[in-house]
């Protein structure tokens, strides 16, 4: 939703192919899961954006079970190897304009979140990888489809966009250090 706010023509897109989703239905009905997992693409490529800028969990450690050659430097077998997802995540030799929230960049991408792309692993990979990544996908496409079909949001009186804070928490995972406070106007 920071994201959503901060980018208005991304939420005005994603709001646009939700109400062609539902044919401009918004008679107090929910977007359901079947609507969801194969129709609603720039929704799908909004989330992968968001978990690339800001992935929950950005250290991933691993220990090698035989030796390898990384660049150049030999890594000996049991070695403890610790995993940046958040520096290979804006890496620009990577990712095409790294810092900026651009959920197009996913379109045409056959990028999934169970770690065979290590260019983006905002749920690890390998057998260690999140065993919730189905579970946690379809709350946040269901809740996300549903807030921005239902609602039109805005910042409270007299806050600007530049005014919204970016500053991040550590703890298990990665979040927000300051909630996201925003108006909600029912659309229906």
């Amino acid at each position: 939703m920071t994201e959503l706010m901060r980018n208005p023509r991304v939420m005005k897109k994603l709001q646009e192919e939700l109400k062609q989703i539902t044919n401009g239905n918004t008679h107090r009905s929910l977007i359901q899961e079947s609507q969801i997992l194969d129709k609603l693409e720039y929704l799908k490529q909004v989330i992968k954006e968001s978990l690339r800028l800001k992935p929950p969990v950005t250290l991933i450690a691993r220990r090698t079970i035989q030796p390898c050659e990384i660049q150049g430097y030999i890594i000996p077998a049991d070695t403890r190897v610790i995993l940046n997802a958040y520096a290979i995540s804006m890496d620009p030799n990577v990712w095409e304009r790294p810092q900026e929230f651009w959920p197009e960049r996913f379109d045409g991408r056959k990028v999934d979140f169970i770690g065979r792309y290590v260019d983006f692993l905002p749920f690890g990979s390998g057998r260690r990888k999140c065993p919730g990544i189905t579970f946690a996908m379809a709350i946040i496409e269901l809740t996300l489809a549903n807030l921005l079909h239902c609602f039109d949001w805005s910042l409270p009186g007299g806050m600007k966009v530049e005014d919204i804070s970016m500053e991040e928490a550590t703890g298990i995972t990665v979040h927000k250090k300051e909630a996201l406070c925003l108006v909600a106007k029912p659309k229906w």
